[in-house]
């Protein structure tokens, strides 16, 4: 986006609406010397501002519509008039065509570009109307990739590593004039993996070949099997892009790699281990953009959002989130540290490793830093004057001392902990080796959660409910059957019949009376009928919650939790 588009630069337009501060646009500018880039970019890149936020001022300042591209819809008749190599070059997007009016609407990252809207007009007819909207750079280029189909293709590279015909359509889209079709192919599949919203992606050799597969929603599936002989390769390209020893095979390593996908930066934590076949190794992808969801979007219903904010209002205590691995603990963790997270308070974590960046919050890597655990740290940070802190696990005695030590002298501490409910978490902190007396008063509560697949919203089949789920459900006998839905499949899923994730939680918000049963080291029963009355809700509860509503299949309920006890 251009700092140039209206009269006002748009710096003094974001200063005015009070988005962000003179020093902010001072180090922009700075920064322009060096790069030469818009400031808007740049401000973007620094963390300052969000681009939905730049968009909507920009859009405000010049009296012009902007537009969230992922609510709209896209004419296919408009993008067959404009090839993807245009729309890529001018960082624009054909949203609709009137061919009546010969009149185009296109979303457009700058809205001075007059080359392109002249390169529209000679493609197209001389005495074409152009309506502009504005959209984020990045934005664009994720519709680009969405709706021209992305031609990174894998095929192509296959077979030029086979035949050592050079594949031209790959090289278009990367920036070099030519690169080895290995490390082109390394791309494609990064870029392949994070256009499918895959979480993870593991390279596994077998005596004969190598099997590649994406973690997509929570699931493993196979993408592609390759013949062995690429994989030598391959492991070297991977291991020298995340800064591994590629001389090491017969030792487990750890790297990280960081690209540039989309317009948006993604980051890869590679993990290589020896097996009987050679080196496997998996890549977990971090988007930083996804990583941070506003505490209104996780899926709560009003009165979880209601306790979480309750919960976040104690000044000093511990709040714990639990779950197996890949329950999406952190995200939940950071979307409640975003929502403390402004000036007047200092939040510092200590995580292992840091997964996402954040603003304003002092964050602590134990992996990387020389002698530092989870219990020194916190010892260390206690003397950085935090108000909140964030421990990115409590696994044993020394950690959990001294964040109990830190909640009894007036701080806010949030940590995860391996339990698989929210009540599991006092017999594992008594475990551990934290005393009744201390837990009490001293935890503010335990959000339980796991994550469901969400059925998709085009395929998905509704079915009236059978005795056996009216059973599961609770319902009692009603005047009408609920109407349950089961997954299909169609292109718009991939033929898998679910599509995106949304979390079920349990939340245990801890009061004097609970406390009371801790410290006589009540049974998990007792607890658990006290919350009950109180109004505490299962993870099974809010999964079956979900299935009522048409968002995920009682089958899918299931195979995260346990529902033997409800049969």
């Amino acid at each position: 986006m251009n700092n140039n588009v209206s009269r006002q630069p748009i710096g003094q337009v974001l200063i005015a609406q009070g988005i962000i501060s003179e020093d902010q646009l001072r180090i922009a500018l700075l920064e322009q010397m060096k790069s030469n880039q818009p400031v808007g970019k740049l401000l973007v890149s620094l963390g300052f501002v969000t681009e939905a936020t730049l968009r909507d001022a920009l859009g405000e300042s010049l009296g012009q519509k902007s537009i969230d591209l992922s609510r709209a819809t896209v004419d296919p008749v408009a993008l067959s008039l404009v090839p993807r190599e245009i729309a890529k070059r001018h960082h624009l997007l054909p949203l609709d065509y009137d061919p009546d009016q010969k009149r185009m609407t296109i979303a457009l990252a700058d809205p001075n570009d007059i080359v392109a809207l002249d390169r529209l007009r000679a493609l197209v007819s001389p005495d074409l109307i152009v309506d502009t909207v504005l959209a984020g750079e990045s934005e664009i280029a994720r519709g680009i990739d969405q709706h021209y189909g992305y031609e990174l293709s894998i095929d192509g590279i296959l077979n030029e590593i086979e035949t050592g015909e050079i594949d031209f359509r790959s090289l278009s889209t990367s920036s070099d004039e030519y690169s080895q079709p290995v490390v082109r192919l390394i791309d494609a599949l990064l870029s392949d993996a994070v256009k499918r919203d895959a979480s993870d992606i593991h390279f596994e050799p077998e005596a004969s070949f190598l099997r590649i597969r994406y973690r997509i929603d929570g699931i493993l599936r196979q993408i592609r099997a390759l013949h062995k002989s690429y994989w030598s390769a391959m492991a070297v390209r991977l291991k020298v892009m995340s800064g591994m020893n590629i001389a090491e095979t017969r030792a487990p390593q750890d790297g990280r790699i960081s690209m540039t996908i989309n317009g948006r930066a993604i980051d890869f934590r590679c993990a290589a281990q020896p097996t009987i076949h050679g080196e496997n190794l998996v890549l977990r992808i971090l988007d930083r953009q996804k990583g941070i969801v506003p505490l209104d979007k996780i899926g709560l219903d009003d009165a979880q959002t209601e306790q979480l904010r309750r919960m976040m209002a104690r000044p000093e205590g511990i709040i714990l989130v639990t779950g197996p691995t890949g329950s999406g603990k952190t995200t939940t963790l950071y979307s409640m540290l975003n929502h403390i997270n402004e000036e007047g308070v200092n939040i510092m974590t200590l995580e292992d490793p840091v997964e996402y960046p954040m603003a304003m919050i002092r964050q602590t890597s134990v992996a990387e830093a020389a002698k530092l655990d989870f219990a020194n740290g916190i010892r260390s940070m206690m003397r950085q004057d935090p108000d909140v802190i964030l421990v990115g696990e409590i696994r044993d005695a020394d950690t959990a001392d001294m964040a109990f030590r830190a909640a009894m002298t007036g701080h806010q501490v949030f940590s995860t902990l391996h339990t698989n409910s929210a009540l599991g978490a006092i017999p594992r902190l008594l475990d551990i080796g934290v005393l009744p007396d201390i837990m009490a008063g001293n935890i503010i509560g335990v959000v339980a959660q796991r994550l469901v697949r969400k059925l998709c919203p085009h395929c998905r089949k509704p079915y009236p409910a059978g005795k056996g789920e009216l059973h599961l459900l609770g319902a009692e006998p009603l005047r009408q059957t609920p109407i349950l839905y089961r997954p299909s499949g169609c292109p718009q899923c991939d033929y898998q019949g679910y599509r995106g994730r949304v979390a079920i939680m349990e939340i245990l918000r801890m009061d004097g009376d609970l406390d009371d049963l801790v410290v006589r080291r009540a049974t998990l029963r007792e607890i658990r009928r006290a919350a009950s009355e109180k109004g505490f809700r299962t993870l099974a509860e809010d999964g079956l919650r979900r299935v009522l509503e048409g968002i995920t299949s009682l089958d899918e309920v299931a195979r995260v939790v346990d529902l033997t006890e409800r049969m």
